[in-house]
C-alpha cells in the first residue's frame, strides 16, 4: 500500500481517487476551497462536476495541504491548468527531494508557453514529474468503463512505478519516455475540440466532423514536432487517442462550449454556460503563438482564434479554410 494524495476536488481529481483507493492505497483529497471540503466530507460526492460517483468514508479530505502530502509516494496534481503554478507553490519547502508528482491536467501556460510539468519543474526542480494523460473522461472512469491512458516521463522505473499505483481491471496505463508530445497531445487536442464543436453548433455533419479530427492531429503533429517531440506519439493514446474522445463525446466541455459558440454564444457566455474551465480557450491562444514561433501552418487553430478573440463568424472562418490555396494532402510523396 502507498500514500498518494490527490491535489483537487474535481471530477477528475476525485475519479482518479477512486481508482488509487481500489487499488489498496491510503488515499488523501486536497482541496483548497473550504466550501468545497466541506461539501465533499458532507456529502461525499462532487455533485456538480461527478455526480452519482461516492468518495469511500476512508478517503481524508482535507484543506491542509502540508497534513495532505505529509509522507505522500506520489501526489496527483489534478487542479485547472491555470492553477498548477500556484498550487506547486503551496508545496515549496513541505515535499522532498525526488518527490514523484502526477500531472493530469492539460494545458500550455500562457505566458511562458510551458507545459504542466515544465511548471512544476521550475517551481520545484528536485521534484519527478511525470505527466497522466489520454481519451480518459472522468464520467467513464469513475463508473468503471474500461480505459486506456499513458505515462510520460524522464526516467522509465518511475514511470513504471507509477504505471502499477494506477493500473487495474478497468484502468490501463502505458509507459512512455516522450513527456513533451503526451503534454502538447493533451492540451492542443482542446482546440481541435473547441472546432469541432462550433461546426455542430452551425450545423455541419460528420464529413466536417471527421475532415476537422484528421487535419487537427496534423497540425498538432507538425507543430509538436517543430518543438521536439516525436510524431509516433502523436498518433497514440495521447494524440489521435485523445483528440477522438474530445472531439466527439458528449463529456467533453471544450465540444460543449464549441457548440454553443457556434450557435451564436460569444466564449465567455459559453464558458459561463459550460460552468466548468474550457482549457481549449486558453490553449488556442497559446497554440497560434507557438504556430508562429515555430512557421508552422496550422489553419484550425487560427480560425479558432479569430472566432474566440476578433469577432469573426464562424461561418466565415470555416468559408476561409475552405478557401485557402489547393495542396497536396502529403506535400513530402513523390509523383512518378
Amino acid at each position: 500500500m502507498s500514500k498518494v494524495t490527490v491535489l483537487g476536488g474535481g471530477g477528475w481529481a476525485i475519479a482518479l481517487a477512486k481508482v488509487l483507493f481500489e487499488n489498496q492505497n491510503q488515499v488523501t483529497i486536497w482541496s483548497k476551497l473550504d466550501k468545497e471540503v466541506q461539501a465533499l466530507n458532507n456529502g461525499r460526492e462532487n455533485k456538480i462536476c461527478l455526480p452519482g460517483v461516492k468518495i469511500d468514508e476512508s478517503i481524508q479530505i482535507t484543506g491542509d495541504i502540508q497534513e495532505a502530502v505529509k509522507d505522500s509516494e506520489i501526489i496527483v496534481m489534478a487542479v485547472a491548468s491555470s492553477f498548477v503554478r500556484s498550487t506547486a507553490e503551496l508545496l515549496k519547502g513541505i515535499v522532498p527531494a525526488g518527490q514523484i508528482i502526477v500531472d493530469v491536467a492539460k494545458g500550455i501556460e500562457k505566458d511562458t508557453y510551458y507545459t504542466m510539468t515544465e511548471i512544476i519543474e521550475e517551481v520545484l526542480p528536485d521534484c519527478e514529474a511525470v505527466v497522466l494523460s489520454g481519451p480518459s473522461h472522468a464520467e467513464e472512469v469513475g463508473r468503471q468503463l474500461p480505459t486506456a491512458v499513458v505515462i510520460g516521463a524522464k526516467k522509465k522505473d518511475i514511470a513504471e512505478t507509477v504505471q502499477k499505483t494506477f493500473s487495474n481491471d478497468y484502468f490501463r496505463v502505458y509507459t512512455s519516455p516522450d513527456r513533451k508530445s503526451i503534454e502538447l497531445g493533451g492540451s492542443l487536442k482542446n482546440v481541435i475540440a473547441l472546432a469541432a464543436g462550433i461546426a455542430d453548433g452551425l450545423g455541419y455533419g460528420d464529413n466536417t466532423e471527421a475532415a476537422l479530427i484528421t487535419r487537427g492531429i496534423k497540425e498538432i503533429t507538425q507543430l509538436g514536432v517543430a518543438m521536439g517531440g516525436h510524431s509516433r506519439t502523436f498518433h497514440g493514446l495521447s494524440g489521435i487517442g485523445d483528440l477522438i474522445v474530445t472531439c466527439d463525446s458528449k463529456h467533453s466541455r471544450n465540444r460543449r462550449a464549441g457548440v454553443l459558440i457556434g450557435k451564436g454564444y460569444t466564449l465567455d457566455e459559453a464558458v459561463k454556460e459550460v460552468n466548468m474551465v474550457v482549457e481549449g480557450a486558453v490553449s488556442a491562444e497559446a497554440a497560434y503563438n507557438l504556430s508562429k514561433k515555430y512557421q508552422v501552418d496550422m489553419p484550425i487553430v487560427e480560425a479558432v482564434n479569430a472566432v474566440l478573440f476578433h469577432n469573426v463568424k464562424a461561418s466565415e472562418a470555416m468559408k476561409q479554410m475552405m478557401n485557402r490555396a489547393l495542396t497536396n494532402e502529403f506535400s513530402d510523396l513523390d509523383w512518378e
